[in-house]
């Protein structure tokens, strides 16, 4: 890729892939193999959050989806989804780590699970977004976190709710609901 590419969508990178072909939604998929980590009062300053991403890293620990919420008390919540095979390497980083990041309490929860709408045609199709929240909310389905790009929305939502929220994001698209489809593995690109 050349710099003028740098700022460049898929679609203007990969022209074939805006062809009259190409669905507008082309799958549901979904993980039940993440967890949600929030770390509660952070102190809310510039650099802090890079020192606990490289905590993170320096840890192997592979990160997926990433929240953080300000309050005005100068702190922040923050919240990141990785695969539920490394929690325990992560309560043991943060642990080691809680004087220098200044958190007040760390919580792990185990019991989420991810469920993404992908399709190529979605930053031209307005209203893709409101039709996956609706899906969900039809079925009173808690959405615990979201992450977006210009081929995909996921939502972080309770593991006894994924199931039914897979099947809801199939029918509100009218796609084929009758198995849940592919299983992708968080922050692996697989």
């Amino acid at each position: 890729m050349n710099n003028n590419d740098e700022n460049k969508s898929m679609g203007e990178l990969f022209p074939d892939l805006n062809g009259p072909e190409s669905p507008v939604i082309s799958g549901v998929a979904h993980d039940r193999s993440e967890a949600q980590v929030t770390l509660r009062a952070v102190p809310d300053l510039p650099g802090v959050a890079a020192q606990l991403f490289t905590i993170l890293a320096e840890g192997g620990i592979n990160i997926d989806m990433i929240v953080q919420a300000g309050a005005a008390t100068g702190t922040a919540d923050i919240s990141f989804t990785m695969p539920q095979a490394q929690t325990d390497a992560v309560e043991t980083l943060m642990e080691s780590q809680a004087r220098l990041l200044g958190y007040d309490s760390l919580e792990v929860n185990t019991q989420v699970g991810k469920v993404t709408l992908v399709g190529v045609g979605m930053k031209t199709h307005s209203g893709i977004t409101a039709t996956f929240f609706k899906a969900l909310s039809a079925k009173n389905i808690n959405v615990l976190m979201i992450s977006t790009s210009e081929i995909r929305i996921s939502a972080m939502v309770p593991l006894e709710d994924l199931d039914d929220a897979v099947r809801a994001i199939h029918t509100a698209f009218n796609l084929d609901a009758e198995q849940i489809e592919a299983v992708v593995y968080g922050g692996t690109g697989r």
